[in-house]
């Protein structure tokens, strides 16, 4: 579910798509701001899991995503980049600054790398600080490890962490409400 559920998330912001249709007969197509939003950001998705492999192994993820990543925002904002742009959070503000456009940011699989020094400097580096609330507009990871705000990954002390358990204000729209939950108990025994 935490994949379909950013995937779901990419279709709803990316400027990339065109999913009114898609969400058209759901509850947030109720909501005020529907519209305000829908298909109107630069959506960066990565899978961590996916990256592994073409990368070549756990420490070369984050030199390939970056590079690939300021590669593909180089053909979508020439004017923005130089050649000498080499840090992605680097890249997402001077876009920002040329264009003032803010980046809705989906990582799957966030936690696959925690033990990776380098990962853990990208992640600080993308998010902390006042800067990255210039240039982000949303950030969404998934993984199965909860965020601690504590040691290395105090580098996203910022982050709200919802859980199935704990799914807050979230709850009615990922995974399954209390009265889905009894309502499809009764239904099935």
């Amino acid at each position: 579910g935490k994949s379909i559920t950013a995937n779901m998330l990419t279709a709803y912001y990316s400027r990339g798509c065109d999913s009114e249709a898609m969400f058209a007969d759901l509850e947030i197509s109720k909501n005020a701001d529907f519209k305000k939003h829908l298909n109107q950001y630069d959506v960066i998705h990565l899978d961590i899991q996916w990256c592994l492999e073409p990368a070549g192994g756990a420490e070369q993820v984050v030199p390939y995503i970056s590079e690939r990543t300021i590669a593909e925002l180089k053909e979508y904002y020439p004017d923005a980049l130089s050649e000498e742009t080499k840090s992605l959070p680097e890249a997402l503000s001077q876009i920002n600054t040329l264009t003032g456009k803010k980046f809705i940011v989906v990582i799957d699989e966030w936690d696959v790398l925690i033990r990776d020094e380098a990962y853990i400097n990208f992640l600080r580096g993308m998010f902390k600080g006042t800067e990255p609330t210039k240039y982000i507009q949303l950030a969404y990871l998934t993984g199965i490890l909860p965020i601690k705000k504590e040691k290395t990954q105090s580098a996203l002390n910022n982050f709200k962490d919802y859980s199935m358990l704990k799914a807050g204000s979230l709850a009615s729209y990922v995974g399954f409400t209390e009265k889905e939950v009894h309502t499809l108990c009764e239904r099935y025994g």
